[in-house]
Formats: C-alpha cells, structure tokens, sequence
C-alpha cells in the first residue's frame, strides 16, 4: 500500500504568478503520477485516495489563477480533471465507507449484519474499480492527459497567447500581491457563507464545506510565503473536520441506496438503518456542541497574510 507522504510546496516572494501557477500544478501533477501508477498496479486505495487529491489540488489552482490564466487555456485541462476526479470518486467513497465509517461502528451497534453489509460493499468496490478506476487509467484519453500536460506547463503555453495588457500584468507581477488578494476573496466567501447559517440547512453546510476546502487549498499552495498561516490552517481544518462529517452522512445515505437496491437479508437492511441513525445522531451532537466554538475561533483568526512581520 502507498504511504500518505505530505511533501510541503516552497513559493519564494520573488517569483512571478506565472511562474508560481507552474511550479504548484508541476508538484500536484508529479503525486497524480505516483499515485495513479500505485492505484493502477496495486489497486491501493491509498493511491486512488492520493490520486484523487493530486486532481483537486490540480483543479482549485487552475481556479486560483484563473484571474491570471486565459480560460482558453485552463478549460481544457480543467475539463480532463474534472473527469478523472469524477471517475475515482466512488472508488474513493466505498473505501472511505468500508474502512472508516463501517470500522467506526464496529462495537457500537451490537446488532447482526455488519459483517454482511462489509462483504457487499467490498463486492461493490471491487466492482467499481474493475469497472472505473482500472479502465480510467489503462485508457488512452487518460495517457494522452499525462504526456500533453507537463509539455503544456515546460512551454509555458499560456504566455504565448496573444494576451491583453490585464492578463500581461497579472502574469508578471510577485506571486505575494497576487496570494494575498485571493486569500483575502476567498476568506470573505467563507465568512458570508457561514454568517448566520442554519444548523438545519444542508445544502448551506455542504456549500460552506465548499468554500472552506477552496481556502484550505489556497493557504496550502501559498503556505511557504507566510509564516502565520500553519496556524490559519490549524482554525480552518477544526471548522472543515466537522463539516466533512457531516457530509459523510448524506454520501452515507446515497451509498446505502445503492448496496440496498436489490438486497432483502433484513439483518443487513436493519444494520445500514441503525449505522445511518448513528450518523445522523453524531453529526446533530457536533452542530450543538462544536459548530459554533470552531466557526468562531476560525472567525478570530484573522488574515496572517497581511502582516508584514509574518512574511517568510
């Protein structure tokens, strides 16, 4: 199985935005290779996993510089990722669902059928990546991605387009100008998302969890040119933990509907009630106790990027 290795990015004042946007997608797109190469030999979840992150981590830069980068340019490539990241994404939540919510519950639910409801969502993953995730990454269209894009970042394609002076200027100026103003727009998205929302509002958490992961990419990819912003991202993480919860309970759900379909032992039926009763009970306990402690430590956090004294 791959290991979780977190190999840290290094941005220096100096550089360009330009040269920034090219170094971040040239790290991401090195642990997609790794990753991939461990999920397509081994069928390691910890690859699909990693892989799977590389993408996202690949897709929010695209997004972060799209106020630098043509879109012309970026579309393309953003459209491949979105594809791959759409093709690992059940893999990924089966074996989050076997591994960690079913283990979770192990010596909760003193009940029959757990061991049932393991065995069928592991046929089903074996089945999906048989299905996705191996087809994915023998196919030509996924190869062709993996030689065109690192030729795209070398060359430097998306400066040899005929840009106006706007894109010009953006593309030259220090990468600190450039991170401090997207931190600042994606901070102020957070905090309007989550101002006065309501506990009971799914579609408004899943949309601040949204935000949240955006700005948690953001200070990642720029972490190196701030000294205050581990500690930023220390707030950040608390508030995204318990929404990612949360939203694990609504893939819970949709992932049950499915191994359920055609099932009628109702020994497992009963279990997958009773784990998703579980869920939902846990996730009602960290909206009344934790939500609000973590939204306002990270409210209180600041913007360390605007400190002079914590430049790197």
């Amino acid at each position: 199985m791959a290991t979780k290795t977190k190999v840290l990015l290094h941005l220096t004042a100096d550089q360009s935005v330009s040269d920034a946007f090219a170094h971040l997608l040239q790290h991401d797109f090195t642990a997609l290779l790794t990753a991939a190469k461990d999920a397509h030999r081994n069928g390691d979840i910890e690859g699909v996993h990693q892989a799977r992150v590389a993408v996202r981590r690949m897709r929010s830069i695209l997004t972060l510089f799209c106020n630098a980068i043509p879109r012309t340019e970026s579309r393309p490539w953003g459209d491949n990722l979105r594809m791959i990241a759409n093709t690992l994404g059940p893999a990924r939540d089966l074996d989050v669902f076997i591994e960690e919510s079913l283990t979770a519950v192990d010596k909760t639910l003193p009940l029959p059928g757990g061991e049932e409801l393991r065995q069928l969502a592991k046929k089903h993953r074996d089945r999906t990546y048989a299905e996705q995730v191996e087809p994915l990454l023998s196919s030509g269209h996924y190869r062709t991605f993996c030689a065109q894009f690192p030729a795209w970042l070398q060359q430097r394609a998306w400066e040899q387009q005929s840009l106006n002076e706007k894109h010009r200027q953006r593309l030259s100026i220090s990468i600190l100008h450039y991170a401090r103003n997207r931190l600042d727009k994606q901070q102020r998205r957070v905090l309007y998302s989550g101002s006065q929302i309501a506990r009971d509002d799914a579609t408004a958490l899943h949309q601040l969890r949204i935000e949240c992961k955006k700005l948690r990419y953001a200070t990642e990819s720029f972490r190196s040119l701030f000294i205050g912003l581990d500690e930023f991202i220390l707030h950040l993480k608390a508030l995204q933990d318990i929404l990612g919860i949360i939203n694990d309970v609504s893939v819970t759900r949709h992932l049950l509907d499915t191994l359920l379909a055609n099932c009628s032992d109702q020994s497992i039926i009963i279990y997958a009630g009773a784990l998703l009763g579980w869920r939902l009970h846990t996730t009602r306990d960290l909206l009344a106790h934790q939500f609000d402690p973590a939204w306002n430590s990270f409210v209180t956090a600041g913007h360390p990027w605007w400190n002079n004294a914590n430049l790197a």
